[in-house]
Formats: structure tokens, C-alpha cells, sequence
């Protein structure tokens, strides 16, 4: 018997610290977007001109790059895709993700030897329709988020040949697979053309009774005399990428280009251990998952992956933390940790550069994390200015230093506990 093919783990990206850091903490592959194509472009989309970098961290970290070219487009963005197919075509891209299958031939033409996926704003969530897409060029789809595991294992045994790729952690959409006119309608940025506003996560005040079955009410949350009923809860597969390895899903994918690298260091590993996992069952994984919890986050559920999504379920999963599933998250994200920085080079023994992300000072406790280390607590840090003398604090935006006992090196994350 042949072996499974294992699993591929595709994190987000956007800079190149972020697509540096998805690779350090453990993914296969990485996705960003090129400016002015990426359905995110609040992200740090790749500027042009990275090209030489981006090579050389393919050839450092051996993984794939993906190019979301996923906007909807209209007429005057075809030609300015045209325009930049020459400098498009100096970028290490293994593969790109296309939701408009109109540029489909465009790209192909130019890039024949690239692989093609079909983004999960397409909607394409039966068999049929993934063999026309895979007939049209596709060689991997990425389900829409709708699509649960009963379906996918049909979707993979119908067109056994193609790729299937699933979101398995992160942002869930109030729309089908983000198809949403919301943003667009109350604050004049489209969610289809890269800048949504997300109007689903605002508040709201309202009452929903169906005209024909009076004193029947759609279940509604209040706090303070309004509601977040269009706020979805954030998905979490971690317990379960069994199922999603005998539904035939081929590639894990990590939402999340607009979070911080905290997110996506922290994620990443948690999802590259419980992967590890899988296929040996010495490697550890629990401690990792447990620190999802500790990222920014909205009450987490398993989506519509065992059933009609989080508002419908009947069981309560383990996952989601709230006494009743049947309803719409209750308020914004849940953290425990603020990201501080990034650890730099070490320039004298016992002294680290740090990327600075929220001021740190003198005396307190921060955490570090790494690829393999759970965290390192370090009780009483020493900050240092950029002349390398001790100081107060350092500030975002500037140059500083710490000086620790602990051993850490470059890539580890800082972060420090937030006490309410």
C-alpha cells in the first residue's frame, strides 16, 4: 500500500518579515499578495522590488510561495496586470491563487510551468464543479469555507487527480465564502476588491421576528443594548486533522495576512507540531495547542466542517468557549499576551537586537518563544538604548536593545502577559 501523502501546512504572509517568520515557525508553503492584485490590501503586501530577497529566503527555508492575485477584476486592472507580467515574472512563485478565472489564460500563457489554485472566494464547494475547474487549468481548489468534511472526502474521490485545499484556522465570514456587499454598502469599501471595513464585527440594534410566526424571534445577543448576531466565531481545526486527512484534504491553510507575526509564529507552530503529530505520535503537540489560546482570538468553533456551521450546530464542540454554540460570537478578540518585538541578532554576549512592536521597559517580565521552545520567562529584562546603555524603556520605532540570560536567538518572539 502506497504511503498517504502528507499534509501541506500553508501560512500567511505579506511582509517579508511575516513570510520569513511563517517559514522559521514551521509551514510548507507560504501565500502574500503583490500590491494592487490581493484581496488584502491592508496587509503588508509585497512591495515590487523584493524580488532577490524573496528568492533568497526560498532558497534559505527550501518552501513554496504562493501569489493570491484574487481581487475581482474590472476592465482597467486586467491591463495593469498586463503591465506587470515582466516584473512579476522575476518572483519565485511556485503557484498562483486566482478567484476571477478570467486571467486565468493570462497568467497561463506567461507562466505555463507555474501551478494554479482557485481561491475559496470562487465558491466551490461540489464535485462537478471542481472537475470543470480543474478541466479549466486548476490543479489545487481551495474549498469554500461552507463546504463540510462529508462533502469534501466525495469532492476528493470524484476528481482524485486534484488538489484540495481547506481553511483550517482563523477569521470565519458572516457571508458565503466572503462574498459580502456589507462593507461596500455602509462604508464605501468593498470586501471583494480588497478593503473591507468589516461591518460584521461592528454592533448593532435590532429585533428579528418573522412576519407569519409572531413571537418567534431569531436568537439575538444583547449587551448594552446591542448585538454582534453578524460577528462569526474564528476556526479551529487543531483536533481534528485526522478527519480532515481522511476527508482527502491535501493542504491545511492558516488565515490571517492582516494579523500580527505573533499570530502567525504562534499558529503556525501550534499547527506544525499537532502535523508532526499526526504522522508521530512521540512529537507533543498538546502544550502548542494550548497556547492558541493565549493569541488574539474570537471564541473559536469547528465551522461548518461536522455540520451546518457555528450558529446551527446541536453539539457543542470542545473548542468553542462559550455554555451555548448556538449563537453568534459575543464581542470582539480574546487576549492574554501583548507582541512586544522580535529578537535580532545577538551584537555582544547576552545582548539582542529587538524589532520593536510595544514599548518595553526595564524590570518587567516578558516571554520568549521559538520554533521549538514553548516559552522562556524572563523575570527581570534590561532594556537598552541604541548606544547600548541602560535606559527606561524602548519604544516602538526605535532602535533598542536587551540584555538576558536567556537563550534565545534570532526569529524568537517577544511577548508579555496582560493583566486586567
Amino acid at each position: 500500500m502506497a504511503e498517504q501523502r502528507k499534509m501541506e501546512l500553508l501560512s500567511p504572509g505579506g511582509s517579508i518579515e511575516k513570510i520569513e517568520t511563517a517559514f522559521t515557525y514551521g509551514a510548507d508553503s507560504v501565500y502574500f499578495g503583490l500590491k494592487d492584485f490581493s484581496l488584502r490590501t491592508n496587509a503588508k503586501n509585497v512591495e515590487y522590488g523584493t524580488q532577490e530577497k524573496l528568492r533568497e529566503i526560498k532558497n534559505r527555508f527550501g518552501g513554496k510561495m504562493y501569489c493570491t492575485v484574487n481581487i475581482y477584476f474590472h476592465e482597467d486592472d486586467i491591463s495593469k496586470l498586463e503591465e506587470k507580467l515582466d516584473e512579476i515574472q522575476d518572483y519565485p512563485f511556485d503557484s498562483f491563487i486566482l478567484s476571477d478565472i478570467g486571467i486565468l489564460d493570462i497568467l497561463r500563457n506567461r507562466f505555463p510551468d507555474a501551478e494554479y489554485s482557485l481561491s475559496t472566494q470562487a465558491s466551490c464547494i461540489n464535485s462537478r464543479s471542481a472537475r470543470i475547474y480543474h478541466d479549466m487549468g486548476f490543479n489545487k481548489v481551495i474549498l469554500g469555507r461552507e463546504t463540510p468534511l462529508k462533502d469534501i472526502r466525495k469532492i476528493k474521490d470524484a476528481n482524485p487527480d486534484l488538489l484540495i485545499e481547506t481553511f483550517v484556522h482563523g477569521a470565519m465570514c458572516m457571508a458565503y465564502s466572503g462574498r459580502c456587499f456589507l462593507s461596500s454598502h455602509l462604508a464605501g469599501r468593498s470586501g471583494n476588491y480588497g478593503d473591507c471595513s468589516h461591518t460584521c464585527r461592528w454592533n448593532y440594534r435590532l429585533a428579528l421576528e418573522e412576519e407569519e410566526r409572531p413571537g418567534r424571534y431569531y436568537p439575538v445577543l444583547e449587551e448594552n443594548d446591542w448585538t454582534t448576531i453578524m460577528s462569526s466565531k474564528d476556526l479551529c481545526m487543531i483536533d481534528h486533522l485526522k478527519d480532515l486527512q481522511d476527508a482527502g484534504v491535501d493542504t491545511l491553510k492558516i488565515e490571517g495576512r492582516m494579523k500580527s507575526i505573533y499570530y502567525v509564529a504562534s499558529v503556525t507552530r501550534a499547527y506544525r507540531k499537532a502535523l508532526d503529530h499526526l504522522y508521530d505520535l512521540t512529537v507533543d503537540y498538546l502544550p502548542y495547542r494550548e497556547e492558541l489560546f493565549n493569541v488574539s482570538h474570537r471564541e473559536f468553533s469547528t465551522g461548518f466542517f461536522f455540520g451546518k456551521g457555528p450558529i446551527d450546530v446541536d453539539e457543542p464542540d470542545p473548542l468553542v468557549q462559550t455554555d451555548d454554540i448556538n449563537k453568534p460570537t459575543t464581542g470582539g478578540y480574546l487576549r492574554d499576551y501583548l507582541f512586544l518585538g522580535t529578537v535580532r541578532q545577538e551584537v555582544e554576549p547576552g545582548v539582542y537586537a529587538v524589532d520593536i512592536k510595544n514599548q518595553i521597559r526595564s524590570g518587567e517580565t516578558i516571554e520568549f518563544i521559538g520554533p521549538d521552545v514553548l516559552f522562556i520567562r524572563e523575570p527581570e529584562v534590561e532594556v537598552l538604548d541604541q548606544d547600548l546603555r541602560h535606559t527606561e524603556h524602548i519604544d516602538h520605532c526605535k532602535t533598542g536593545y536587551i540584555r538576558t540570560s536567556a537563550k534565545i536567538r534570532d526569529g524568537y518572539i517577544i511577548r508579555k502577559e496582560i493583566r486586567l
